[in-house]
């Protein structure tokens, strides 16, 4: 019996790239699907939201002196190309899938209504929300946790490459402690960069827990829905 009855998936646009760091791994997506499309299955009511680190990072290229503003909408953009792999791979696994666009493109997905939103995840389909909030300065965690409060998804699961939320990055340091549950204001105070600043905020001030677990572990998706301690949750 899954715990949740409507959670808020984020998923980073570089696991969609496997093992090539770049674009899209067609075995990644579609091994990813059927994760999801299983926890669909039990009734969970999906809403996800994928980022586009894999094709473009808008932070990265205004280092490089491209305008912040236009950089972060070619993210956006970015996010649109993942959002639409994952709706073929889910709809190849038999789950009626919805992209719903913060950036109007009518000939390629439905523009995000939020009633309309709602009503496609009572009807069981799968709702990807892409083109970020369409704002820049915004990035897609923001999204998620936004996404979240506004189709009342009972927690945002953001999954990562590691198990969790750590007191320091645990690739760089063989000691860091993982911990099984955080606050909001500690995640804040201790500058623990898991989520943004302004995600965690929102959150803390919506009462929304956040569940941080590693994807790469098969069966980690159903095992968080299931209401399995998988990674860190901070409420």
């Amino acid at each position: 019996m899954a715990k949740y009855e409507r959670i808020l998936l984020k998923l980073s646009g570089e696991v969609l790239a496997g093992g090539k760091g770049f674009g899209i791994d067609p075995a990644q997506v579609t091994s990813l699907a059927a994760e999801v499309a299983e926890v669909a299955r039990t009734g969970v009511q999906i809403g996800l939201v994928v980022g586009g680190g894999n094709f473009f990072r808008g932070v990265a290229a205004a280092a490089n002196n491209m305008d912040r503003v236009t950089a972060d909408h070619m993210g956006m953009l970015a996010t649109v190309l993942n959002a639409l792999a994952l709706q073929d791979a889910l709809e190849k696994q038999g789950i009626p899938t919805r992209v719903m666009t913060a950036i109007a493109m009518a000939q390629v997905a439905e523009p995000y209504i939020r009633r309309r939103a709602i009503r496609h995840l009572e009807k069981g389909r799968i709702v990807i929300f892409a083109g970020g909030t369409s704002n820049p300065y915004f990035s897609t965690d923001t999204t998620a946790t936004l996404r979240a409060l506004e189709i009342h998804a009972q927690i945002v699961a953001k999954a990562t490459s590691v198990d969790g939320v750590y007191d320091k990055d645990p690739k760089k340091f063989a000691d860091a402690v993982r911990y099984d549950e955080i606050s909001y204001t500690e995640v804040l105070t201790k500058g623990l960069a898991v989520i943004d600043a302004s995600a965690i905020a929102m959150c803390r001030d919506n009462k929304l827990p956040i569940m941080v677990f590693n994807l790469t572990r098969t069966g980690n998706i159903m095992r968080m829905s299931m209401g399995e301690t998988v990674g860190t949750t901070i409420r």
